[in-house]
């Protein structure tokens, strides 16, 4: 393996209930603003949970614009939104792919599932496996791109997209590919999803106030938030990023993908398998433990996660834990589930090379148990070497992405 071969950042899309795009919804985060509202995707009233954090109609107008009518009718909402931060991205890079030989650029996109779902049936009952394929989103970012290199998509649950990227650096890392388009989608804010989630008592029920609902780290947190939405990345080789001239945001340096093999809903007692995950991560990136200045927390604002994921700080830097400044983007934009790496893996790319934090909103009453620096409540500017994202999913499949300052 050709460890000199570093994976660089050259472009991003995103589209979350903050925003359409990485700048309306980078601003919003910096502003410490919620997404969350009453659901208005179908009538929930009947539900223990009402509300969810929301990605707006306007991105349908965006969609429009980038994908031909034909195409749009085979393609669920949720795919039409992954297209969107796919353009978003590509045009961010700047990159022109008649450039270099398009079978060494490849697309790998985390996805639980495409919700072609009761609500999707209700508008039209056409297109049927194409629109439920899980691999739909890289087959159609590959096709409307001409992208003639691997293109699959990795399901594992909450982790999905920070597989997608870590996988996507591995490529370029042992000269697999030469660039990768990598990310994730998902929207499950849908009757079947809140039902079975509200079963395991794993949801907010603060309906009345849906914009302090979502409040990681907190001792009055009650579960998490359903967000929607969808985060790409555009990867690339050092070496031809350099050649072109391109804009660099930060390094991805190394990755960690583990399985907790433990339980099929909540982590490892104490945050075991979580602590394992970063280390093995700082690791694979030669990234010294005093040079993390940053991380961008899985906390999804459950009684579990949050407890274990400070138990694993702890674990992981000792008592340099309380020096690093820990906050959940969860906390404004909802658990996007699939998408989650991806959205949260570009913030903490945005925040490395804005040198500013995102905070973790609506922290109001601190767990006594849980002591870190959770950046409460307002963006800080800070210079940061280096950063960890968090992705832990269902089924024990923990992901850590390591990113450096370029």
């Amino acid at each position: 393996m050709n460890n000199e071969n570093k994976t660089v950042i050259t472009g991003m899309g995103m589209v979350t209930s903050l925003g359409v795009n990485l700048e309306t919804t980078w601003q919003n985060l910096l502003a410490g603003r919620s997404g969350v509202k009453k659901i208005s995707l179908f009538d929930a009233s009947n539900h223990e949970t009402q509300i969810a954090a929301e990605v707006s109609p306007e991105f349908e107008q965006l969609a429009e614009k980038i994908i031909p009518r034909r195409n749009r009718k085979q393609m669920t909402r949720t795919t039409r939104m992954s297209m969107v931060a796919a353009d978003e991205a590509i045009k961010n890079s700047s990159i022109n792919f008649d450039n270099y030989d398009r079978v060494r650029i490849a697309v790998i996109m985390g996805v639980i599932t495409t919700s072609y779902n009761d609500m999707e049936r209700n508008q039209s009952d056409s297109h049927i496996v194409v629109k439920s394929m899980p691999n739909a989103p890289s087959a159609w970012i590959s096709l409307l791109y001409g992208l003639e290199g691997p293109n699959f998509n990795v399901s594992t649950a909450c982790a999905s997209s920070a597989y997608a990227i870590g996988l996507g650096h591995q490529m370029i890392k042992s000269g697999l590919a030469d660039i990768v388009i990598a990310g994730g989608v998902d929207s499950s804010i849908e009757p079947e999803y809140i039902k079975g989630f509200n079963q395991i008592m794993a949801m907010s029920v603060r309906n009345d106030s849906p914009e302090t609902a979502c409040r990681p780290f907190t001792l009055s947190r009650d579960g998490f938030v359903m967000g929607e939405g969808a985060g790409v990345m555009v990867l690339e080789s050092e070496k031809i990023a350099r050649e072109r001239n391109a804009v660099i945001y930060a390094e991805l340096a190394g990755y960690a993908i583990t399985s907790e093999a433990a339980d099929i809903t909540a982590p490892k007692e104490n945050g075991g398998g979580m602590a394992k995950t970063m280390k093995m991560a700082l690791a694979d990136a030669r990234v010294n433990y005093d040079e993390i200045d940053y991380i961008n927390a899985h906390g999804t604002s459950t009684y579990l996660n949050d407890k274990y994921e400070t138990m694993a700080i702890k674990e992981c830097f000792g008592k340099r834990a309380k020096k690093i400044g820990v906050s959940s983007s969860k906390s404004m934009v909802g658990h996007t589930l699939g998408a989650a790496g991806a959205i949260e893996g570009i913030i903490t790319v945005l925040s490395i090379y804005n040198k500013i934090l995102t905070p973790t909103i609506n922290y109001h009453d601190p767990d006594p148990e849980l002591d870190l620096d959770y950046i409460p409540n307002q963006a800080r500017e800070k210079d940061i070497r280096a950063a960890l994202s968090n992705s832990f999913g269902f089924g024990g499949h923990n992901a850590t992405l390591v990113f450096k300052k370029y």
